[in-house]
């Protein structure tokens, strides 16, 4: 797959794998990174299939409509990819934290339903549920930020509501920020999710 890595200043720092909206690439949440955890190592990936010339992380029927069979199919290659990134550039594949926004949001959210400790935290940058009635395994452990709009035209509050209960019900602790910015990431939005995580970092080494 196509992707870049930074490495970071602090190496017991997470890694942060970034996962892009539609029509991005594996550059674009670098500066949201840096924001988040300037000195973390950073794996920035680009989706593999095409819309209309605009790189996804999977195909989609229409607006809002996966197509499922692609999507689990893209989620374990991206798992394939994620383990053979961390052979080949030393980091912690246990000590990875998603940083996904739209698209990206949804596919990290699917790697979350499939796969055991795949993340020790994930932030989600308006998601939706990506698949219903699977069952997921244990997060127990994982702590997941979602960033929501209570205006996005694209995701109903329900549905975020709906993703929020799923996490919960496998054991994640979800902490919500709802903003008003539409499907738009917004500056306050990025700072909440920074505040979060290095609040998260702050308990776990205390």
């Amino acid at each position: 797959m196509i992707h870049v890595f930074h490495k970071g200043k602090d190496v017991t720092k997470p890694t942060l794998v970034l996962f892009h909206g539609t029509g991005g690439n594996e550059q674009d949440l670098l500066p949201l990174a840096g924001l988040l955890s300037p000195d973390s190592s950073v794996l920035g990936i680009r989706g593999n299939v095409l819309e209309n010339g605009m790189p996804r992380f999977f195909r989609r029927l229409a607006e809002g409509v996966f197509d499922e069979a692609d999507l689990i199919f893209r989620t374990h290659e991206i798992k394939q990819f994620l383990d053979e990134a961390a052979a080949q550039y030393g980091f912690n594949a246990n000590n990875l934290v998603a940083v996904g926004y739209s698209n990206g949001a949804n596919i990290a959210g699917s790697l979350l339903f499939h796969y055991k400790d795949v993340f020790r935290a994930a932030i989600l940058l308006h998601p939706m549920v990506p698949l219903r009635n699977i069952t997921l395994p244990s997060l127990e452990g994982v702590s997941i930020f979602i960033g929501a709009g209570t205006n996005d035209p694209l995701i109903a509050s329900s549905e975020t509501e709906d993703l929020e209960i799923i996490f919960q019900k496998a054991g994640a602790e979800v902490t919500t920020h709802w903003g008003n910015q539409g499907h738009r990431l917004s500056v306050a939005e990025a700072e909440a999710a920074r505040d979060w995580l290095q609040m998260r970092s702050t308990s776990t080494n205390a």
